[in-house]
């Protein structure tokens, strides 16, 4: 259970407690009359007509069989107000709950136990930094945001607690005091503050290599973080006369003891419970052929986020059409929006198609900035005292006290760890390899300090600008045109057009520094590790129709090592990347939407291609029948992780076990090896030869590449034994490998009355890490679902009506909706339906209309 549930647990008890003493009749309250009394209350009435002030005219919205709603108006504003009001409609406590996320406020909602994670929300400010944005937006931005405020408003004006989601009939027990504010334009913002923080991934591994500089050698962690293989593909082959990334240095690491570091990763670690770990789950497959691909002579554009597993689904499909669209109303298109925000995220409209994929820029830095000894309100800057920047902030805690803090800020940005304690130039006299970091970086070390966060999101920008200009945009030109304002957090931006164009952009704030790679904290106060701007955008890399006639971001490396600037050192590795290239390259025929079926849920692990060739090389003699049968069971698998393979269930559990065997005796249990993309290429690297074999915990022997294969091949037939049973005709990797939805605030709870309201599974799936099919799964923890591509779509540029898609559970968030947890099994299933395109075909397959009109005057 996570921190999360912990706090909820001791907060709902009584809840619970009550119910099970009344037996019978508690029983009947969480089974029979929450279900089907108190949930139906707030499901969305789609059919008939309502009136509501602030419309200009009148709006339809068609609800298909899947339950998306299809949203006609005849103006801007009552197309976004009309967004508005359906997303409060079927999403409003997830978009409560995130609002609250995103402003430091979760205490109020869910007690005391929320005040350390609204600490570090506070301390990260994204509620300020969301509030200057809107400061400054220009005007058609601020209208677009302003009506679809208004349409939230509408709806929650004639709607309490109880009518507007299950969630609220828990919490009014827990929090009786707790009341729904209106929505406000700043809390969309916000919420775009919280995405880009589950996007993250560079402060942990800054973290994770200044912890592992403790106790290994530089040359070892080196081997943990391997540079991105030459034989796997870039995204862009070609970029003007150039071709270009940077490889991976050398570490060196200011020697941060141990409780800071600590401190450090446990405030990192705080939002894990609301958004999922960071990390090689986190990215997104996305590729785009063009016409002479394809049998239609047109392109093909496919994207599946993939992101933290949750329930609702964070996407929620909608439609939205100008009737007629002109240049006062320029809005025709389809996708996948944010409850909490207007606009169409990722999908199309009657001209282009767009997708994302993460682009693992490197916008976080850790400054260790020297605070002054005879003065704790000043650090260092370039040889003077300066006042840190402060503010008050109030935690309001339910059930309990306000509780009053300091938020404090250097230069480089948010003071994210409050340690204070000397730094250690003095390692164990023992250690030969130990460089006191004066030696390393000729700088002493300051007596009192503090850790600072530089990271592009806490800089305002106008994330959402750049959305509503692919919205509106017709072409390439247009669509690069509205890329430049997409600053944080920085995606790779897939095109495709209706003339049969294919393109892609680097997008995002990437800082230039003067020097460092960004892989580890760095000193503050000398300013020599300073950002000193942001790569130009018309310096930034991008394709427009390559030679190749596809383009594959798949979150790796993005361009080649004589691009001018630096990106990143941390990519993934890209073995996604290199089975999408290869299929592409390999189709059997002219590419169609059903081979781009098939890659989308490809299972082919690659991590097998390396390890069961020398796995069958070994002695096959075993003490077990059923080692023996699993070995053979091997022999002729087509290394595809498929649910209901038996092959796939003996594969991974050796490969959870090869990892466990080969790196936990000589790495702190927070990192042992998670078994993605980074860990792909280490075990490929060492699968010769390494030192790594060698189990540290055994002093009596030096084991071998072998042993530990065997060892692990024989742990993993033991736990598919203890787990699944003693015949092997019933190991079915789906069996192990499932996808438990869970509620994001009461599903994890740790109540099972309480959970089963809201908690969705198991769903047997498919896939895995670095898989095309990315099921995610964390080997140091189990095998369930971890991350996944959180919607899968395909746009077909040559007749959009022929476009699919699907999502992880359902349009609905209200439990007990017919449209709850319907897309659940096609997902896993890797299962499609159409995005419906043409009103007439909308309208055919509606299960709804509802014609929201203006509220007469009276």
């Amino acid at each position: 259970m996570n921190k999360f549930g912990v706090f909820l647990k001791r907060g709902l008890m009584a809840i619970v407690v009550l119910a099970l003493v009344l037996g019978a009749v508690g029983t009947f309250y969480f089974k029979s009359y929450l279900p089907s009394t108190v949930a139906p209350k707030s499901f969305p009435k789609i059919d008939g007509k309502i009136q509501l002030g602030g419309l200009n005219g009148p709006v339809d919205i068609y609800r298909d069989q899947m339950g998306v709603p299809h949203i006609y108006a005849t103006t801007q504003h009552d197309l976004f107000f009309a967004q508005g009001y359906v997303h409060a409609q079927d999403r409003f406590w997830q978009m409560d709950f995130y609002r609250h996320v995103g402003a430091g406020r979760t205490a109020e909602m869910f007690g005391e136990g929320q005040v350390e994670t609204d600490t570090f929300l506070k301390a990260l400010g994204w509620h300020n930094t969301a509030k200057k944005e809107y400061q400054a937006f220009n005007p058609d931005s601020r209208a677009i945001l302003t009506a679809y405020t208004e349409g939230v408003n509408a709806y929650l004006k004639d709607h309490d607690s109880g009518a507007l989601s299950l969630e609220y009939a828990i919490l009014e027990l827990l929090s009786p005091d707790y009341e729904i504010e209106p929505w406000e334009p700043v809390n969309t913002l916000a919420w775009a503050k919280a995405l880009a923080w589950d996007l993250r991934s560079n402060i942990n591994t800054e973290i994770e290599r200044a912890v592992l500089l403790k106790t290994l050698t530089p040359k070892q962690v080196s081997e943990l973080f391997p540079a991105y293989p030459d034989d796997h593909p870039v995204i862009v082959n070609k970029m003007g006369d150039g071709t270009s990334v940077n490889p991976a240095m050398e570490p060196t690491a200011v020697d941060i003891p141990d409780e800071t570091l600590s401190v450090l990763q446990y405030n990192a670690s705080l939002l894990d419970g609301l958004f999922g770990s960071a990390g090689d789950g986190v990215g997104s497959n996305s590729w785009a052929v063009s016409g002479e691909l394809t049998g239609t002579g047109m392109p093909l554009l496919a994207n599946d986020p993939h992101l933290g597993i949750a329930m609702p689904s964070i996407w929620y499909q909608v439609g939205l059409h100008c009737k007629p669209k002109n240049d006062q109303c320029p809005h025709e298109l389809a996708g996948f929006s944010l409850a909490g925000a207007p606009g169409v995220i990722i999908g199309h409209n009657d001209h282009i198609a767009w997708g994302f994929t993460f682009a693992n820029e490197d916008v976080m830095d850790l400054f260790i900035e020297k605070v002054n000894p005879d003065n704790p309100n000043q650090y260092e800057a370039n040889g003077e005292w300066v006042d840190f920047e402060t503010r008050k902030e109030t935690i309001n805690v339910a059930g309990g006290d306000p509780v009053e803090l300091t938020v404090r800020s250097t230069r480089h940005g948010a003071v994210i760890s409050e340690v204070y304690g000397p730094l250690k130039n003095e390692g164990d006299p023992r250690d030969k390899e130990f460089v006191p970091f004066k030696d390393r970086a000729g700088i002493d070390l300051p007596q009192n300090y503090v850790i600072a966060l530089s990271w592009t999101a806490l800089s305002p920008s106008d994330p959402f600008d750049a959305v509503w200009g692919f919205n509106k945009a017709e072409n390439w030109e247009q669509f690069r045109e509205a890329a430049k304002n997409f600053h944080t957090p920085g995606q790779n931006v897939l095109y495709a057009d209706t003339d049969g164009n294919i393109g892609y952009q680097t997008t995002g704030d990437i800082p230039i520094r003067k020097q460092g790679d960004g892989a580890l904290p760095v000193p503050g106060w000398t300013g020599e590790y300073d950002w000193t701007g942001f790569i130009p955008f018309e310096e930034m890399p991008y394709t427009f129709n390559p030679v190749e006639g596809y383009i594959a971001p798949v979150n790796n490396k993005i361009i080649g090592d004589d691009y001018e600037h630096f990106i990143t050192i941390d990519w993934d590795h890209g073995f996604r990347a290199d089975r999408i290239v290869e299929m592409i390259k390999s189709a059997p025929g002219k590419i169609d939407i059903a081979y781009f079926q098939k890659m989308q849920g490809d299972d082919y692990d690659p991590s097998a291609e390396i390890y069961v060739p020398l796995l069958l090389q070994m002695d096959a003699r075993f003490s077990k029948q059923n080692e023996a049968i699993a070995f053979d069971l091997l022999k002729d698998w087509d290394y595809q992780a498929k649910a209901d393979s038996s092959a796939a269930a003996v594969y991974e559990g050796f490969w959870s076990h090869l990892l466990k065997n080969t790196f936990n005796d000589e790495l702190p249990e927070r990192y042992w090896p998670s078994g993605g993309d980074r860990w792909f290429e280490v075990m490929r690297k060492i699968s010769a030869d390494s030192l790594w074999w060698d189990d540290k915990s055994t002093t009596d022997a030096v084991e071998t590449r072998d042993d530990i294969l065997k060892r692990s091949f024989i742990d993993g037939v033991s736990e598919l034994e203890d787990t699944l049973g003693r015949d092997p005709a019933k190991w079915k990797w789906g069996d192990l490998h499932v996808a438990n939805f869970r509620n994001g605030t009461l599903g994890q709870s740790g109540l099972p009355p309480l959970e089963a309201l809201f908690n969705r599974g198991p769903f047997p799936t498919s896939g895995g890490k670095s898989i095309v099919n990315a099921t995610s799964w964390n080997s140091a923890e189990g095998y369930e679902v971890t991350n996944l591509p959180s919607m899968r779509m395909i746009v077909d540029l040559g007749d959009l009506n022929n476009s699919v898609s699907v999502h992880t559970t359902g349009q609905s968030g209200h439990a007990y909706h017919p449209h709850y947890d319907d897309m659940a099994e096609m997902w896993a299933n890797i299962q499609y339906y159409s995005m419906l395109w043409e009103q007439s075909t909308v309208m055919s397959q509606s299960e709804g209309h509802l014609v929201l009109t203006p509220k007469e005057i009276e």
